[in-house]
């Protein structure tokens, strides 16, 4: 009986280490050198920024009803350490990370990271990865560039602090005011610069949705990126609450498999980086997109 037991402790133990390998971070990751799976049609990322309040009080409970992945990027930029009716709590952000949502950094301050600002993304990163620490999150690995500024300088930092996907808008692509933005093409956006296939602003309708969604076929992944809903702080970014039920029933109606940004990692590999990494939108802008 007593080697039954051992045996059945044994069992149970390896079955939690592997648990923890595959489950742990809802991901398998390609960067340890597992093979890609294929990209299906209709995989949509769903990603929010600056940490707003109704990211906790409206977004989370419709994510949860149609059982959507996300990722929260935080930040503690604006007025984030007062403020708490337009923003949310590190309560908040811990519990959206234990219902499995993914939290990515935004840095500390939501500094715009350009070739003269590059030298503080160093202090930036670390400062929401202590933080994360502090209340039992992981370390991010992913990274949505604040204001949508963005520059190359920033990659080997990024690469230093884990972070292997990051999200940019959809400029320069498409002028930012629109709010529109192009798929994301493995193998040739660079993993550091995701470009945005929708960026939802308050006069964005369901047409908006979808122009941006069925563009994720072909090997292609649809990233949208969302702010507060509603903003209560930033009203250029906010998308309304009933808008906002219109997109997910959509994407729910229409199958799309919506995921996190990290859950990427099962279908690409992260450190497959072009030697150019502007190529692309050089050639999207020159119409062939």
């Amino acid at each position: 009986m007593a080697g039954r037991v051992v045996v059945l402790r044994c069992w149970w133990a390896c079955l939690v280490s592997l648990c923890a390998l595959t489950c742990g971070s809802g991901a398998v990751d390609s960067v340890r050198g597992d093979e890609p799976l294929p990209i299906p049609d209709r995989l949509v990322v769903l990603t929010f920024d600056d940490s707003a309040k109704s990211h906790f009080t409206v977004a989370r409970p419709l994510l949860q009803e149609y059982g959507f992945g996300a990722t929260f990027f935080i930040t503690e930029g604006f007025d984030f350490r007062e403020n708490k009716r337009d923003y949310m709590t590190w309560e908040e952000i811990r519990q959206l990370h234990e219902d499995g949502f993914e939290i990515g950094n935004h840095t500390r301050d939501h500094l715009g990271i350009t070739d003269q600002t590059v030298g503080q993304l160093e202090e930036q990163l670390a400062g929401i990865e202590s933080r994360c620490r502090e209340h039992g999150i992981p370390t991010p690995v992913t990274l949505a560039w604040p204001g949508n500024a963005w520059t190359p300088k920033a990659f080997e930092v990024l690469r230093r602090h884990g972070i292997v996907l990051a999200r940019r808008g959809g400029s320069p692509e498409f002028p930012y005011d629109a709010g529109r933005g192009v798929a994301y093409e493995p193998g040739g956006d660079h993993p550091l610069l995701l470009p945005s296939a929708g960026d939802a602003r308050p006069k964005w309708t369901v047409d908006d949705l979808i122009r941006a969604a069925r563009q994720a076929e072909g090997g292609r992944v649809a990233i949208l990126q969302f702010h507060g809903v509603p903003d209560t702080a930033h009203s250029w970014v906010s998308s309304s609450q009933q808008n906002f039920e219109a997109y997910l029933r959509y994407l729910k109606l229409e199958k799309y498999r919506v995921i996190a940004l990290r859950d990427l990692r099962k279908y690409v590999r992260t450190e497959d980086w072009p030697a150019d990494p502007t190529a692309i939108m050089k050639k999207r802008a020159g119409g062939g997109q």
